[in-house]
């Protein structure tokens, strides 16, 4: 019951979704009502920062038998139990409590008990009404014991985006479910009390386990920030880059797009990895990495979505009255559907480039840092010679305040087919969020992305200098 009232919070939130979108086209983005919208998608971003605490919740999910006799997910315990809550922050914890079941399960009750069960690791991210968001780490495993027995969901609930570091959190916690549930919570305990570290830095956890004595833990936080969820060496195994580019041309005007795959941690590892190549700018819209059964019709949604999807249910996501949707099979590589202009979205020459760049994965990179960066770069250098331009293009009043020229921005581009991606790319929302941030201040934000357009400006001025 619980969680069919949180089905239909989910899709009347996606309606009032549209319906401001719809809204705030016809609105001046000055006016208040626009303004909210604005606000409401600008503090949907992942949470980097240091000193917060490693996670919100442990909870438990597990399989258990309603009165038709099927095997629906319930959460079995929850830590830490939170008391003397206000009114609103109750009313939030118990829709974030409703959804979790839903997203540790999605593929639905055809649970039996079993002998042998691989583990998964997947991750869901739900979005509070404040626009801010809340990631689901899981880790799916199989209790030790020697009769059959039905699997359970790990999953800690975290407003700081790590997928790396959480993985590696979930590794302690199943090794330590396997010898008992009651040598988890220590753990976690120890982890709720340290504090995330900032980037480079390693935090050390102390851990008892019978029969091994006190383990020191090492988490170590990556250096690079916008890096630290993301596996693009997964994406790569799964797609040639020739169609990375076209999700790529895809997700930066701000389309619908359908990942398809078979295991829950391909279509959570490949949907983040997708969005990170969006970075210096992020994905505004409906964000959901495994979509659950019950919410299958998200993708009916006439707003842009990214969302990932079983490929079991790949009949019903067919027979779904969808729009204009690009979708992705995971498992064999291909496209099932596309709009048509994916090819003739992006410049040519530059994807070129970006294909020549795009390293692959039989080459000789070494560590997944080096081929994440990599990746990572080839688009970076992408947006760089497309919009490193707009600093010029932001006029200043006298009381600090910027304003952004967008007719001169565009005119400014000297290359007719840059040009024409350009004036569609000023449209979407990530572009106008990351035009809103830049004129808050005359000093640019000193971030890996402004690192790399004040080198490309170097080299440039280089060229006319020699």
């Amino acid at each position: 019951m619980a969680g069919e009232r949180f089905v239909r919070f989910f899709r009347n939130s996606l309606t009032r979704r549209s319906s401001r979108r719809g809204d705030s086209q016809d609105t001046n983005p000055t006016e208040s009502k626009s303004g909210a919208d604005v606000r409401l998608i600008q503090r949907s971003s992942f949470s980097y920062s240091a000193g917060h605490p490693f996670f919100e919740y442990l909870v438990v999910v597990s399989l258990k038998k309603d009165i038709k006799g099927n095997y629906e997910p319930k959460i079995t315990y929850q830590f830490p139990k939170r008391e003397n809550l206000l009114r609103g922050q109750r009313e939030e914890e118990e829709r974030l409590l409703q959804a979790i079941p839903l997203f540790c399960f999605p593929n639905g009750n055809e649970w039996a008990p079993l002998m042998e069960y691989k583990s998964e690791t997947f991750s869901f991210v739900l979005t509070n009404i404040d626009g801010s968001r809340k990631i689901g780490y899981c880790r799916r495993l199989l209790p030790s014991g020697r009769d059959p027995r039905l699997p359970e969901v790990y999953c800690i609930v975290s407003c700081l985006g790590c997928f790396g570091l959480f993985s590696k959190i979930l590794d302690e916690v199943e090794k330590r479910r396997q010898i008992s549930a009651a040598v988890v919570y220590p753990f976690m305990q120890g982890l709720r009390e340290s504090p995330f570290p900032a980037p480079g830095r390693t935090v050390t956890i102390k851990s008892f386990i019978p029969e091994s004595g006190t383990e020191q833990i090492e988490l170590t936080r990556p250096l690079d920030s916008h890096l630290e969820h993301v596996e693009f060496q997964a994406l790569l195994k799964c797609l040639s880059p020739e169609k990375i580019l076209l999700i790529f041309a895809s997700v930066v005007l701000e389309r619908r797009i359908v990942f398809l795959a078979d295991e829950l941690s391909s279509l959570s590892t490949c949907i983040h990895s997708a969005a990170a190549l969006l970075y210096p700018f992020t994905w505004a819209h409906t964000y959901i990495p495994v979509v659950p059964e019950k919410l299958l019709s998200t993708v009916c949604c006439p707003t842009p979505f990214m969302v990932g999807i079983q490929k079991r249910y790949l009949a019903e996501v067919l027979d779904q009255p969808m729009e204009e949707v690009l979708l992705v099979d995971l498992s064999q590589g291909v496209f099932l559907k596309m709009v048509g202009d994916e090819e003739e979205i992006l410049p040519p020459k530059l994807r070129s480039e970006m294909l020549h760049s795009l390293p692959t994965m039989n080459n000789n990179i070494q560590t997944s840092e080096e081929f994440n960066t990599q990746v990572s770069d080839t688009f970076i250098q992408f947006f760089v010679k497309m919009i490193g331009h707009y600093p010029a293009h932001i006029k200043w009043s006298r009381n600090g305040t910027g304003s952004f020229q967008e007719q001169s921005f565009c005119k400014a581009i000297t290359s007719k087919t840059n040009r024409r991606f350009v004036k569609k790319f000023v449209k979407t929302q990530m572009f106008s969020l990351f035009i809103q941030e830049a004129e808050k201040s005359k000093k640019c934000i000193e971030g890996y992305f402004q690192q790399k357009l004040n080198e490309y400006q170097e080299e440039k001025k280089h060229r006319r200098l020699s």
